[in-house]
This record gives structure tokens, sequence and C-alpha cells, in this order.
């Protein structure tokens, strides 16, 4: 996603498109470390949560269809968004 303020926060329960279960970021642009590529969120399923590294999936914002609970936002997630926002601004690929 090229528009880092519009990443959802940790705690937004989604559907995925194609999707038929809920689930819920847990993780914000997460590398993923077999494909060595950065994604938008790390994801767990909802309502269960973490069951075990199976349960962990990588995707990207535009794989969202529907959102059905936006997590919980405050100064602290601003600050952390601008530093994210620099770091991509300023990053040489």
């Amino acid at each position: 996603m090229n528009n880092i303020e519009e990443l959802l926060p940790v705690g937004s329960i989604v559907l995925l498109k194609n999707g038929k279960k809920k689930v819920m970021i847990i993780g914000i642009k997460q590398k993923n470390l077999r494909d060595n590529i950065v994604y938008d969120y790390l994801v767990i399923p909802y309502p269960e949560g973490f069951v075990n590294q199976d349960c962990l999936f990588f995707v990207n914002h535009i794989a969202i269809q529907e959102v059905f609970f936006r997590g919980y936002e405050d100064d602290e997630r601003k600050e952390f968004i601008n530093k994210l926002s620099d770091f991509y601004k300023n990053k040489k690929d």
C-alpha cells in the first residue's frame, strides 16, 4: 500500500476477498521471512485468535473486502503511523 495513513489499526476485524471467515489484524507492515516480502498486515482467524504458527497469514490491504470493526486508535498509533510513513518515504529500494 502506498498510503501508510490508510492502514487499518491492530485489532481491526475484516473479511478478505473470497473469504468465508473473518480475520483480525495483529501486525502492520510485516515481513514474511519465507518470501522476504513486506505485507501490509499479519492476520489471524477471528474469533479463535492465535492457535499456532499455521494460523498466521500475511495479506495486503487490497485483499480486504469488508471491515467489520476498526481497531483502537490514539496518539501513540498516530505517532507510529507518522514514523512508518517517514520510513517508507525515505527508504531507498
